[in-house]
């Protein structure tokens, strides 16, 4: 009746996928702001706002995990809880 749950491994294509896809769009992102035609302080304070929009991505990624995975954790405890009330009451109607 207990179900194992399995650990996920990601494939290395798709890490490479992600990496590249970080470097270029932030790369890509980085040339763009500093070929903008304003100032320093203008480019400067858009490159501030790519900080912490990237920085802000990883925190708001690895706090949906974290919730996602204490959800898991959660729902086999109360599994294991209800096996061993059944296997109790089963013990007890023999």
């Amino acid at each position: 009746m207990s179900k194992e749950l399995t650990q996920q491994d990601h494939s290395n294509a798709w890490i490479i996928q992600t990496w590249a896809a970080f470097i270029i769009s932030v790369s890509a992102m980085g040339i763009g702001i500093l070929n903008l035609p304003v100032d320093n302080w203008t480019k400067g304070f858009m490159g501030m706002g790519l900080a912490f929009t990237v920085g802000s991505t990883i925190s708001l990624s690895k706090t949906t995990r974290d919730i996602h995975e204490s959800k898991r954790i959660y729902s086999r405890l109360d599994e294991a809880r209800i096996e061993r009330l059944l296997a109790e009451h089963d013990g007890v109607m023999r």
